[in-house]
């Protein structure tokens, strides 16, 4: 290993110039920095941060718009659905209101039909109560002439 005593002792040099000379190089590497900042700030920083600028207001007018649209589309979101929730509402009431209607006809024709069907039953009753009764005095003519066939036969 190298001795780190045996290197500072070798740097230092006798006289001026030694490690830590002060003299006119220090005033010039300070105004060397100064400039080269300046030239960079010019040349560099200062196009590099008005673009950066540019890009943030943007990038902020952008997401104001963004916001914006979306806001308007919430609200038209909104508008829709109550408009929907009305339409769904009416539309309820009408198929409510039909069905009542279709109901209130169904019933008025099954009244009809059970009406004609009432008549339809009484005419047939009374018919066969016509025809009971004609057969019934036909038959009891009938049975009036056969007993009267009996007596003679019996009679004799």
């Amino acid at each position: 290993m190298i001795n780190i005593s045996l290197l500072i002792g070798n740097s230092q040099i006798d006289g001026p110039g030694g490690l830590f000379d002060i003299n006119a190089t220090l005033p010039l590497v300070a105004i060397q920095f100064l400039l080269l900042m300046i030239v960079l700030n010019i040349l560099l920083y200062s196009p590099l941060l008005k673009i950066i600028d540019e890009r943030n207001k943007y990038i902020l007018n952008n997401l104001t718009k963004a916001s914006q649209t979306l806001i308007q589309a919430n609200e038209l979101t909104t508008q829709y659905e109550q408009e929907l929730n009305k339409i769904r509402k009416s539309a309820q009431l009408e198929i409510a209101n039909s069905q009542k209607i279709h109901k209130e006809i169904l019933e008025t024709e099954l009244n009809i039909s059970q009406k004609n069907i009432d008549n339809l039953l009484e005419t047939i009753t009374t018919d066969l109560t016509i025809k009971k009764d004609i057969a019934l005095n036909s038959l009891e003519t009938s049975v009036e002439a056969l007993s009267s066939e009996i007596e003679k036969t019996l009679s004799i």
